[in-house]
């Protein structure tokens, strides 16, 4: 019996809490983690967001796909699942926040941090992330107890609400979509970041490279780049190999760094550096506008201290209601730590650009 990450945002907290709590579903991408979890098995579950801990599932199946929405009422990305049996659920005022000191001093991975500290949340990238035995077992008495009577810690209503999305009614579906507070200052970075966003699209050229990719880096950005990615081996393109109308090559031309294997883009990423984590995001949307049938993985790349700023403009109403679907959908986030820790794999020539999913982070 082993401990795994499930994580939930408000929405599907929301939602889960008002189900009959005995489906608990995952996207595509995460089917291969989802294989090694079996029947007995226990996930912890966390809300993004307000940063508590929320519940104890039991799996009782092993994983299966079903297309039958969950939480949506039609196109549900959840669709890798588990029957589970609810051992513990919290209301929203009994969930134990994570920088209680009784949590923070036992768990593993932040117990030898001061409280404040920013950069603890490498394990909550993505769900079914395996727990240490011991910190399974700490947080499953934790909650049961908090289920079991328990105190309680008070929600800021008023702000939980604000971080809520909320749901637009279309004809074909309903989608989640949430409005960032207009008093974030859309302020440009100063150099010294800038000059930082370069070096992180000079490791994100070595990184596709090492895997074998062609790599694209606008001609505006090259010369800069180039100067930081200093291997023998770059195999940098001229031109695009692709047959799209001007307008669409124009805009695929200005993606930060673009990965392709033969004639097809494979991976896209935008480094924000700026504030507002707003024009990568616009240009990831463009693209999608102008060819909403292209199937390629989209990345924003940003700092971690920006996931939730990353998160909520892809989750704006103009970015939710794209032709192809949300773009939160298509488009995920990439902390730098991250990609640096990537970039230290030892192996990357004999790994599959897949493994991208093991690290990129979806606005749920």
């Amino acid at each position: 019996m082993g401990y795994y990450l499930d994580l939930f945002s408000p929405e599907t907290y929301e939602a889960f809490s008002k189900s009959n709590q005995d489906i608990s579903g995952f996207r595509p991408r995460q089917q291969h983690a989802a294989s090694k979890i079996h029947p007995g098995d226990k996930l912890v579950c966390y809300m993004t967001k307000l940063s508590r801990w929320i519940g104890i599932l039991e799996v009782t199946s092993e994983c299966f796909r079903s297309d039958t929405p969950l939480f949506y009422e039609k196109d549900d990305p959840f669709v890798i699942r588990f029957k589970v049996k609810a051992i513990a659920w919290l209301s929203k005022e009994k969930s134990i926040p994570m920088r209680d000191e009784r949590v923070w001093r036992k768990i593993s991975f932040t117990r030898d941090y001061d409280l404040d500290y920013a950069y603890w949340t490498g394990k909550f990238r993505n769900s079914l992330n395996r727990l240490e035995e011991e910190d399974g077992q700490f947080l499953e008495q934790f909650i049961l107890k908090q289920a079991h009577g328990g105190e309680i810690f008070e929600v800021d209503l008023h702000e939980y609400e604000r971080i809520l999305s909320h749901e637009v009614h279309r004809i074909d579906r309903t989608v989640s979509v949430s409005v960032p507070q207009e008093n974030e200052a859309l302020e440009e970075a100063p150099v010294p970041e800038v000059r930082e966003s370069i070096k992180m699209q000079a490791l994100l050229a070595k990184i596709g490279a090492q895997m074998g990719m062609r790599i694209w880096i606008p001609r505006s950005d090259r010369n800069a780049v180039l100067s930081e990615w200093q291997d023998d081996y770059r195999p940098v393109l001229d031109t695009l190999p692709l047959n799209y109308d001007e307008t669409t090559l124009k805009t695929i031309e200005q993606i930060d760094i673009l990965w392709l294997r033969g004639r097809a883009i494979v991976r896209a990423f935008e480094v924000e550096h700026t504030t507002s984590v707003y024009s990568g995001i616009l240009r990831m949307a463009d693209l999608l506008a102008l060819q909403p049938n292209m199937d390629i993985n989209l990345h924003i790349v940003a700092p971690s201290e920006r996931r939730e700023k990353v998160f909520q403009e892809l989750r704006r109403p103009v970015f939710s209601l794209l032709e192809k679907g949300p773009l939160s959908e298509s488009c995920t986030f990439l902390p730098y730590d991250s990609v640096k820790e990537l970039a230290q794999e030892r192996h990357l020539a004999h790994l599959s650009d897949s493994v991208l999913d093991e690290y990129a982070e979806d606005a749920e």
